[in-house]
């Protein structure tokens, strides 16, 4: 359960192995610090998320790019089976620690290590566009599902709808280099909702729905903002380690400029914003 929005792809050849490879070293640097960084931005989408793919008592669910286990964790306390799968072997240590009893497995997105019709729910929460080929992973994602089952998976809304991406970019932008990021471009995740449709369908799933679900992203200020970017993230925090040293005051100065109109006592009330999706296996 993780995410990071990008900046715009590079028009660069498509490279799975090279996305697989930047993804995976982003992640296990980022495991020990996820929780405390940007987990609190993707937790409140996690029962949303649940409840587009019907995840109650004694259901069978796989949580795929489980991170830390707060989505598989959240779904047993609902009284499900939950199984979660990441290809991080960091971040499948942080879960172990924290949800013993729920089996956890490593694997690949792409290629899932189950036999057909394992599942009664996929759920994946900000995992599926960080895969190199999504619509590799969302046919997997149908392949172990009973007839009947259920997937749902979350991607971050519009940047106009995430103030807080929207903020570092525009600082980033006006103080820094927005090219320079020396991470690979994505293998396409869902820029509309439109598209995020287009692709559950492609991959055989019916009664395809989308919903945009709104929450407010808690901080101090905007070194805090940023530091929970640049420990908790992949893209974002390869975007914002690539900025030269002496941009980074300007870039927190801006970013402390244009957020003072969400502040909320002692906190900054940022605006975020995500799209649920799901589909039934028919």
């Amino acid at each position: 359960m993780r995410t990071s929005a990008g900046a715009p792809p590079r028009s660069v050849t498509f490279d799975p192995e090279a996305i697989r490879a930047f993804e995976h070293a982003s992640w296990q640097r980022a495991a020990g610090t996820y929780l405390s960084s940007f987990a609190n931005a993707t937790a409140p989408f996690i029962d949303v998320l649940l409840d587009g793919a019907d995840v109650s008592a004694d259901v069978r669910v796989l949580d795929v790019a489980c991170g830390p286990g707060l989505v598989a964790s959240r779904a047993a306390a609902r009284g499900a089976i939950a199984t979660g799968l990441d290809f991080s072997t960091a971040m499948l240590a942080v879960a172990r620690a924290r949800v013993a009893a729920i089996r956890l497995d490593e694997g690949d997105a792409e290629a899932l290590p189950y036999a057909d019709s394992s599942f009664d729910a996929v759920v994946s929460n900000f995992g599926i566009h960080h895969v190199p080929r999504p619509r590799l992973a969302l046919r997997e994602a149908y392949r172990v599902l009973r007839q009947g089952g259920r997937v749902a998976f979350s991607f971050w809304a519009e940047r106009a709808e995430n103030v807080a991406w929207q903020l570092l970019f525009d600082a980033i932008e006006r103080h820094g280099e927005a090219a320079r990021s020396a991470a690979p471009p994505p293998g396409g995740g869902f820029g509309t909702t439109q598209s995020c449709v287009e692709a559950l369908r492609e991959a055989g799933f019916a009664a395809c729905t989308t919903r945009t679900v709104r929450a407010m992203w808690r901080h101090p200020d905007a070194r805090s903002l940023v530091t929970a970017l640049r420990t908790g993230t992949a893209r974002m925090a390869a975007l914002i380690e690539a900025q030269e040293a002496a941009a980074m005051p300007g870039i927190l100065a801006d970013i402390d400029e244009h957020a003072e109109r969400f502040r909320d006592g002692n906190h900054l009330a940022v605006p975020i914003a995500a799209v649920i999706a799901s589909g039934m296996k028919p």
